[in-house]
């Protein structure tokens, strides 16, 4: 129905930065909200930063000042800036889409992408 797939991933020194992007492909009727997720090795999912489709945005306490999520909805993608990369920032890192999909009949969904690794050496 919904696919999502992210980029931009890899391995960074401390202070270094990566952009990550994930585009949405499918029976995509309109994209409410779009989010990135990461999960440490041990650790709960946990919301990094999300925006809505006309462009409020809401971050994470610790990515606050490094991070900047940003859209195109034309594109139906999203991507996340990640500056003054640390340590602790290391995860896998999940692209969600609150979707409202066109089928039959339109109706709201949430989907994931694959995840896409990030780790931050010291």
């Amino acid at each position: 129905q919904v696919q999502l797939v992210e980029s931009g991933g890899g391995l960074v020194q401390a202070g270094g930065s990566l952009r990550l992007s994930c585009a949405a492909s499918g029976s995509i009727f309109s994209i409410n909200v779009m989010g990135w997720y990461r999960q440490a090795p041990g650790k709960q999912r946990e919301l990094v930063a999300a925006i809505t489709s006309g462009g409020s945005t809401n971050y994470a306490d610790s990515v606050k000042g490094r991070f900047t999520i940003s859209r195109d909805n034309a594109k139906n993608t999203v991507y996340l800036q990640m500056n003054s990369l640390k340590p602790e920032d290391t995860a896998v890192y999940y692209c969600n889409a609150d979707t409202v999909v066109a089928s039959a009949t339109l109706y709201d969904d949430e989907f994931w992408g694959q995840g896409t690794q990030v780790t931050v050496s010291s």
